[in-house]
């Protein structure tokens, strides 16, 4: 390949480093490469973005390889082009003459073309005595040579950004979805629960997707879409097992009548609910809801609330707070004062305080009592789940290194 040493640009154009760096690399392409033309054009193309060119660069490098007569770029062959000007731009689609030189530059610095400048600047070629091209001067197509596999990669990373971008677009629309038919349905159907504050939320978050899509931060937006979809299902869900909770416990409360002397009122102490009067639980302004442990700690600390979900197996939170709903009938535990702990505490704590209550049901004289108790205390932010979880995680992890 007849690339010679490093070349200087003609007339007042400065040499960089980056211009000597480029020579060289393309100078030292691996012996007897070969590439098609066209398919590093299309790589090309497809990393118009990455490579910081626009599409009319494209048709002045279309044009150049164009004067290449092979379909392939090798190692060994002449790869300077040298069209004039004029040539150029009329394969460039007619472009302009200066549209055409700042394209050419373009080119150049993006390190998809060099330039071979002869002694005075012209473009021309220079022959042996059989006819071949000893010497040109032009434009030299090496470095899409060595360039090629680079290229390549960047096309795919190209086509992997769109498929991502696709996917996240499609699952944001479906998402999207989602939530406004459940947010209307709630205030359709008018289901318990400030669903104004997610109808603002979902507004303000819609109002946030971009105009233009970008992979990084239209998955930014699936995510916070995904996690107000959670919050709009589980607020529909806990109403869901709270009507499900008083159907079930008009039943059990008329068992109790009939097969126990005992009443409610004796397995758990007077409230204020008893007499027509609401406790006082309202949280502090200052008090937010607990933050709920994993569901897998939870389940490690109080393995016995397993055995009441269904089939025996507890898989995530609505599990959990299905099988609290029967544990709560089974400890005598009233309905008010579970619903005033799913209130205070949050639902996924409410169900974790009822399996923590029932693994020391035996140490428990008054589960419904002792509920209320934890309430109250909540309610004023002096209550934690953390220490009692932990204390039964290393009271089973004991127990288990005993029986082993």
């Amino acid at each position: 390949m007849h690339t010679g040493s490093v070349t200087t640009p003609f007339g007042r154009r400065p040499m960089t480093l980056a211009l000597v760096r480029r020579q060289t690399a393309s100078a030292d392409i691996k012996p007897g490469k070969v590439v098609d033309k066209w398919k590093v054009f299309r790589d090309a193309s497809a990393a118009i973005d990455l490579l910081g060119i626009q599409s009319n660069s494209l048709a002045v490098l279309d044009a150049l390889l164009t004067f290449h007569p092979d379909n392939e770029l090798r190692q060994d062959a002449q790869l300077v082009v040298f069209p004039s000007n004029a040539q150029l731009c009329l394969r460039a689609h007619s472009m302009a003459g200066a549209t055409l030189r700042r394209h050419l530059a373009v080119l150049v610095d993006a390190g998809l073309i060099a330039r071979k400048d002869s002694a005075n600047g012209k473009r021309y070629a220079r022959k042996d005595g059989k006819g071949e091209i000893e010497c040109a001067y032009g434009f030299d197509l090496s470095p899409l040579l060595a360039r090629s596999e680079e290229l390549a990669l960047l096309a795919q990373q190209v086509m992997a950004d769109r498929a991502a971008l696709r996917k996240v677009k499609e699952s944001l629309t479906i998402c999207r979805r989602d939530v406004r038919k459940l947010i209307t349905a709630a205030m359709e159907e008018g289901a318990e629960g400030d669903w104004q504050e997610i109808e603002d939320m979902y507004v303000a978050l819609v109002g946030r997707i971009p105009r233009v899509a970008v992979l990084e931060r239209t998955a930014e937006i699936l995510d916070e879409m995904e996690m107000l979809r959670e919050e709009v299902i589980n607020r529909l869900e806990i109403q869901d097992v709270s009507a499900t909770t008083s159907t079930n416990d008009a039943h059990i409360e008329q068992h109790r009548q009939n097969s126990n002397t005992k009443s409610i009122t004796e397995l758990e102490p007077c409230s204020g609910d008893e007499k027509g009067e609401k406790p006082n639980l309202i949280r502090q302004p200052s008090n937010e809801l607990l933050k709920a442990f994993p569901l897998g700690i939870v389940l490690k600390a109080c393995p016995q609330i397993v055995d009441y979900g269904d089939g025996g197996v507890i898989e995530n939170w609505r599990g959990l707070m299905k099988a609290a709903v029967v544990v709560r009938s089974v400890l005598g535990i009233s309905p008010s004062a579970y619903q005033d702990a799913c209130e205070i505490m949050g639902p996924e704590n409410a169900a974790s305080a009822v399996a923590c209550i029932l693994e020391r049901a035996t140490m428990i004289t008054s589960a419904g009592g002792y509920l209320r108790d934890l309430t109250k205390r909540a309610a004023r932010g002096e209550f934690s789940l953390g220490p009692m979880i932990m204390a039964l995680v290393k009271a089973n992890g004991q127990e288990g290194l005993q029986a082993g």
